[in-house]
Protein backbone atom coordinates (compact mmCIF):
# COMPACT_ATOMS: atom_id res chain seq x y z
CA UNK A 1 0.00 0.00 0.00
CA UNK A 2 3.07 2.21 -0.25
CA UNK A 3 3.19 3.18 3.42
CA UNK A 4 6.47 4.77 4.55
CA UNK A 5 7.61 5.03 8.16
CA UNK A 6 6.63 6.45 10.50
CA UNK A 7 3.18 4.90 10.34
CA UNK A 8 0.31 7.33 9.88
CA UNK A 9 -2.87 5.46 10.75
CA UNK A 10 -5.02 7.94 8.84
CA UNK A 11 -2.98 7.29 5.67
CA UNK A 12 -3.20 3.53 6.22
CA UNK A 13 -7.00 3.88 6.43
CA UNK A 14 -7.07 5.96 3.25
CA UNK A 15 -5.00 3.36 1.36
CA UNK A 16 -7.01 0.45 2.77
CA UNK A 17 -10.21 2.17 1.62
CA UNK A 18 -8.74 2.64 -1.87
CA UNK A 19 -7.71 -1.01 -2.01
CA UNK A 20 -11.16 -2.17 -0.87
CA UNK A 21 -12.92 0.20 -3.28
CA UNK A 22 -14.86 1.95 -0.52
CA UNK A 23 -13.75 4.88 1.65
CA UNK A 24 -12.77 4.20 5.23
CA UNK A 25 -13.71 7.20 7.33
CA UNK A 26 -12.47 7.92 10.85
CA UNK A 27 -14.85 9.48 13.37
CA UNK A 28 -13.50 10.63 16.75
CA UNK A 29 -16.39 10.56 19.20
CA UNK A 30 -16.68 10.94 23.00
CA UNK A 31 -17.80 7.38 23.70
CA UNK A 32 -19.16 6.76 27.20
CA UNK A 33 -16.80 5.18 29.71
CA UNK A 34 -16.96 2.37 30.67
CA UNK A 35 -17.75 0.93 27.30
CA UNK A 36 -16.08 0.02 24.04
CA UNK A 37 -13.36 2.31 22.75
CA UNK A 38 -14.24 1.84 19.10
CA UNK A 39 -16.47 0.22 16.56
CA UNK A 40 -16.61 -0.43 12.85
CA UNK A 41 -19.74 0.60 10.96
CA UNK A 42 -20.18 -0.85 7.48
CA UNK A 43 -22.62 0.83 5.09
CA UNK A 44 -23.33 0.19 1.41
CA UNK A 45 -20.89 2.88 0.26
CA UNK A 46 -18.34 3.33 3.07
CA UNK A 47 -16.80 1.95 6.20
CA UNK A 48 -16.64 4.05 9.35
CA UNK A 49 -14.45 3.58 12.37
CA UNK A 50 -15.79 5.40 15.40
CA UNK A 51 -13.14 5.72 18.10
CA UNK A 52 -12.80 7.26 21.54
CA UNK A 53 -11.98 10.94 21.19
CA UNK A 54 -11.16 11.33 24.88
CA UNK A 55 -7.88 9.41 24.97
CA UNK A 56 -4.28 9.75 23.83
CA UNK A 57 -3.27 9.69 20.16
CA UNK A 58 -1.32 6.39 20.52
CA UNK A 59 -4.36 4.80 22.16
CA UNK A 60 -6.62 6.13 19.39
CA UNK A 61 -4.26 4.64 16.80
CA UNK A 62 -4.42 1.27 18.56
CA UNK A 63 -8.22 1.41 18.68
CA UNK A 64 -8.38 2.19 14.96
CA UNK A 65 -5.92 -0.60 14.14
CA UNK A 66 -8.00 -3.02 16.21
CA UNK A 67 -11.07 -2.13 14.15
CA UNK A 68 -8.99 -2.51 10.97
CA UNK A 69 -8.23 -6.01 12.27
CA UNK A 70 -11.97 -6.74 12.20
CA UNK A 71 -12.21 -5.37 8.65
CA UNK A 72 -9.22 -7.37 7.39
CA UNK A 73 -10.58 -10.52 9.03
CA UNK A 74 -14.00 -9.91 7.48
CA UNK A 75 -15.70 -10.46 10.83
CA UNK A 76 -19.47 -10.44 10.97
CA UNK A 77 -21.50 -8.23 13.25
CA UNK A 78 -22.42 -9.14 16.80
CA UNK A 79 -25.99 -8.66 17.98
CA UNK A 80 -26.14 -4.95 18.76
CA UNK A 81 -27.41 -3.63 22.07
CA UNK A 82 -29.56 -0.96 20.43
CA UNK A 83 -30.33 0.93 23.64
CA UNK A 84 -26.65 1.33 24.50
CA UNK A 85 -25.64 2.46 21.02
CA UNK A 86 -28.57 4.86 20.60
CA UNK A 87 -27.49 6.50 23.84
CA UNK A 88 -23.76 6.42 22.99
CA UNK A 89 -24.18 7.56 19.37
CA UNK A 90 -27.48 9.44 19.14
CA UNK A 91 -26.53 10.97 15.77
CA UNK A 92 -26.38 7.56 14.05
CA UNK A 93 -29.42 5.71 12.78
CA UNK A 94 -30.44 2.42 14.44
CA UNK A 95 -29.98 0.67 11.08
CA UNK A 96 -26.35 1.77 10.88
CA UNK A 97 -25.77 0.78 14.49
CA UNK A 98 -27.21 -2.69 13.83
CA UNK A 99 -24.56 -3.15 11.12
CA UNK A 100 -21.83 -2.18 13.53
CA UNK A 101 -19.15 -4.43 14.85
CA UNK A 102 -19.01 -3.61 18.50
CA UNK A 103 -17.23 -5.56 21.17
CA UNK A 104 -16.47 -4.80 24.77
CA UNK A 105 -14.31 -7.77 25.84
CA UNK A 106 -11.44 -9.79 24.47
CA UNK A 107 -12.93 -13.18 25.26
CA UNK A 108 -14.00 -14.26 21.79
CA UNK A 109 -11.81 -15.47 18.95
CA UNK A 110 -12.68 -12.49 16.73
CA UNK A 111 -11.52 -10.04 19.38
CA UNK A 112 -8.21 -11.87 19.78
CA UNK A 113 -7.74 -11.88 16.00
CA UNK A 114 -8.42 -8.14 15.73
CA UNK A 115 -6.09 -7.40 18.64
CA UNK A 116 -3.36 -9.59 17.13
CA UNK A 117 -3.62 -7.76 13.81
CA UNK A 118 -3.39 -4.37 15.55
CA UNK A 119 -0.30 -5.54 17.45
CA UNK A 120 1.37 -6.92 14.32
CA UNK A 121 0.81 -3.65 12.45
CA UNK A 122 2.22 -1.62 15.36
CA UNK A 123 5.27 -3.91 15.65
CA UNK A 124 5.84 -3.72 11.89
CA UNK A 125 5.68 0.08 12.05
CA UNK A 126 8.08 0.22 15.01
CA UNK A 127 10.61 -2.00 13.24
CA UNK A 128 10.44 0.10 10.08
CA UNK A 129 11.11 3.28 12.04
CA UNK A 130 14.14 1.66 13.68
CA UNK A 131 15.49 0.23 10.42
CA UNK A 132 17.62 2.44 8.24
CA UNK A 133 19.61 1.38 5.21
CA UNK A 134 23.24 1.69 6.25
CA UNK A 135 25.02 4.53 4.58
CA UNK A 136 28.35 3.10 3.50
CA UNK A 137 31.10 5.45 2.46
CA UNK A 138 33.54 3.43 0.40
CA UNK A 139 36.22 6.07 0.60
CA UNK A 140 38.98 5.42 3.11
CA UNK A 141 38.86 8.22 5.64
CA UNK A 142 42.02 10.29 5.99
CA UNK A 143 42.64 10.30 9.75
CA UNK A 144 46.09 11.88 9.58
CA UNK A 145 47.82 14.15 7.11
CA UNK A 146 50.30 12.83 4.51
CA UNK A 147 53.38 14.30 6.34
CA UNK A 148 52.54 12.17 9.39
CA UNK A 149 52.19 9.06 7.23
CA UNK A 150 55.59 9.77 5.61
CA UNK A 151 57.27 10.21 9.02
CA UNK A 152 55.74 7.00 10.33
CA UNK A 153 56.95 5.08 7.27
CA UNK A 154 60.52 6.42 7.80
CA UNK A 155 60.53 5.45 11.47
CA UNK A 156 59.24 1.96 10.75
CA UNK A 157 61.66 1.41 7.88
CA UNK A 158 64.59 2.51 10.10
CA UNK A 159 63.66 -0.15 12.67
CA UNK A 160 62.87 -3.07 10.34
CA UNK A 161 65.99 -4.86 11.49
CA UNK A 162 64.69 -5.02 15.04
CA UNK A 163 61.72 -7.21 14.08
Amino acid sequence: MNIEPPLRVDLLCERLGERRGRPLRLIPYPLPVPGPFGLWLATQQSDYIVFQRETSRPHQDHIILHEIGHILSDHGSDDADDKYWRKALPDLSPEMIRKALHRTTYTCRQEREAETIATIILEWAARLVGYREPEIDCRVPRLVDQDSVDRLERVLSDHQGWL
